[in-house]
């Protein structure tokens, strides 16, 4: 089923541009253009992500994500063309998910909507405890990876990289993708970030890293999952 996003705006260009490259990837875009057509709609529909201005007629972004919060907890984005961190501050605290700054790259915000749809589902869905796949083992909530019953120490991170790859067998995924998902979109850091991690990783989890058995590399295109 295809997920279905509601863009509130004022500027109709934005939300056109949103609109055409949502749809583009299969996603059932509504639009709204103030923040009381906004709330009417959310009332009256189920969607999986609210891209929401900060600065909209008749009812602020603050206050549509603010009242949002009492009925629903749908993800929200706050897209803004403000800067200063205490606008950002308050999004979050009046119940945003994230939020991205204008000008933006199209390709962050589809990015991070994936990336939040992704943690959403395994919130609002019933959560898997544990995952258990050719001998490996996941505990989710006590995030502790097990090998044929034996105990695997890994850090946090390492963890993170194995988990999403478990939860998606045979997807791959880029090492920008890694990065982004992992690590968050202001890491200062590079892809080589991921290289480092998933060796790691390998030497900890395979029998014989050179030839793995759970994490496999996809050449030219990143990693992927499978027992």
């Amino acid at each position: 089923m295809s997920k279905r996003v509601l863009v509130v705006d004022d500027e109709k260009l934005i939300v056109k541009g949103i609109r055409f490259s949502l749809e583009q990837d299969g996603m059932q875009v509504d639009c709204a253009y103030d923040g009381e057509e906004a709330l009417a709609m959310v009332n009256a529909n189920k969607y999986d992500m609210v891209l929401l201005d900060l600065m909209l007629p008749k009812v602020d972004g603050l206050e549509v994500c603010q009242q949002i919060r009492e009925f629903s907890n749908v993800p929200i984005i706050m897209l803004t063309a403000k800067g200063e961190d205490m606008d950002k501050i308050l999004g979050l605290e009046y119940g945003a998910d994230d939020y991205i700054t204008k000008p933006f790259n199209i390709l962050e915000v589809k990015a991070r909507i994936k990336a939040i749809m992704r943690r959403a589902a395994s919130d609002h869905e019933e959560k898997v405890k544990n995952i258990e796949a050719g001998g490996l083992r996941l505990d989710c909530e006590g995030r502790r990876v097990f090998i044929a019953g034996k105990e695997i120490n890994l850090t946090a991170k390492e963890f993170d990289v194995l988990e999403l790859l478990v939860f998606n067998p045979n997807k791959v995924y880029s090492r920008e993708n890694l990065l982004n998902l992992i690590w968050g979109y202001e890491y200062p850091g590079d892809v080589r970030t991921v290289d480092v991690h998933i060796r790691r990783l390998r030497e900890k989890i395979e029998a014989n890293p050179s030839e793995p058995k759970y994490v496999h590399t996809k050449w030219g295109v990143g990693y992927y999952f499978q027992a």
